[in-house]
C-alpha cells in the first residue's frame, strides 16, 4: 500500500459467473454491497470510490473482501489522488476530460 499518501482512489473490477440463476443474484448482490459502501459504478464492472486516508483504504478493502462472491475475479486497485488525475478515458474516438479530485467541500 502506499502508505506515504493520504488521498486515495480504490478501484474494485470483476469478471463474476452469471450462466445460473443464483450466480446473477450474487453478481448483483456484490455490486449493490459495493454501491451500499460508497463506491460509484465507472462501468459495468469497474466501481470507484475517493478514499481520505490510508485507514479507510484498509477499512474498505476488509468490507469488499466480506462481500466477495464464490466465483469469479475481483482485483482492487488503489491510485494516489495524482495518478488518479492523469487517466485518460476515452468515449468512441472522444478524449474524455480529465479526472479531477473533489474538492474539499465536496467530501463532507
Amino acid at each position: 500500500m502506499l502508505l506515504n499518501y493520504r488521498i486515495m482512489w480504490i478501484f474494485v473490477m470483476f469478471d463474476l459467473p452469471v450462466v445460473e440463476k443464483s450466480e446473477r443474484k450474487a453478481a448483483l448482490d456484490f455490486r449493490n454491497d459495493l454501491l451500499d459502501i460508497g463506491f460509484e459504478m465507472a462501468q459495468f464492472s469497474v466501481y470507484v470510490r475517493f478514499c481520505s486516508s490510508s485507514a479507510q483504504v484498509e477499512t474498505l478493502v476488509k468490507r469488499v473482501e466480506e462481500s466477495l462472491p464464490e466465483g469469479g475475479k475481483v482485483s482492487l486497485l488503489q491510485f494516489t489522488d495524482k495518478q488518479y488525475e492523469r487517466i485518460i478515458s476515452f468515449k468512441g474516438k472522444s478524449k474524455l476530460p480529465k479526472n479531477k479530485s473533489p474538492d474539499q467541500y465536496d467530501l463532507f
